[in-house]
């Protein structure tokens, strides 16, 4: 990674409801890995610390300097939270941030699938959006050893198992056509 990406910023959440009266607050939406006593936020135009973490990483609580009380808490209310690139803890071998794989090209061999649109959560694991070339629906690619053979953030190409995901022989607008399965019955 080159100097340039230590500046891109990072969503990991909005500010959600106050909790209690020392200006801590809920983050919707968070990306906790990047919710640690220390880390550096950007929110409204200014950088504030983590100075209290609390609750779950699905409904953490935090509190930032400079916010001391209920009423400056709700005064952020819905506001992004961003830390720069540069700020954000290492990751390990075969992790991306989302902003890296958002726009790749999505491939089979030489068949074009589509583009990746987002990056999306799943209970079980994280899956990648993409954009069929063809247009259509969405289809969801999970991040797992056998429906991705390959990711090449720099080379803008991510390699995936049509066969694997049920996808093989059928183009995207066929697919967004077809009835989507359901369980049981």
């Amino acid at each position: 990674m080159g100097d340039a990406d230590a500046t891109v910023s990072l969503p990991v959440g909005r500010v959600g409801r106050p909790h209690g009266l020392d200006g801590s607050f809920y983050v919707t939406r968070p990306r906790p890995r990047l919710l640690f006593i220390g880390a550096a936020l950007r929110i409204a135009g200014r950088s504030a610390a983590i100075v209290r973490r609390a609750g779950t990483d699905r409904r953490p609580i935090v509190r930032l300097e400079g916010v001391a009380d209920r009423s400056a808490a709700e005064a952020l209310r819905g506001l992004e939270l961003t830390v720069e690139r540069g700020d954000a803890p290492a990751l390990a071998e075969g992790e991306w941030w989302a902003h890296e794989l958002e726009g790749c090209t999505v491939v089979d061999g030489e068949q074009l699938v589509g583009t990746v649109s987002r990056l999306i959560e799943l209970p079980s694991c994280e899956a990648l959006e993409v954009r069929p070339a063809q247009g259509g629906e969405p289809v969801l690619v999970p991040m797992v050893k056998d429906a991705v053979r390959r990711v090449e953030p720099g080379e803008r190409r991510i390699e995936v198992d049509l066969a694997f995901l049920d996808l093989a022989g059928t183009s995207p607008s066929a697919r967004a056509r077809s009835p989507r399965r359901e369980r049981g019955g």
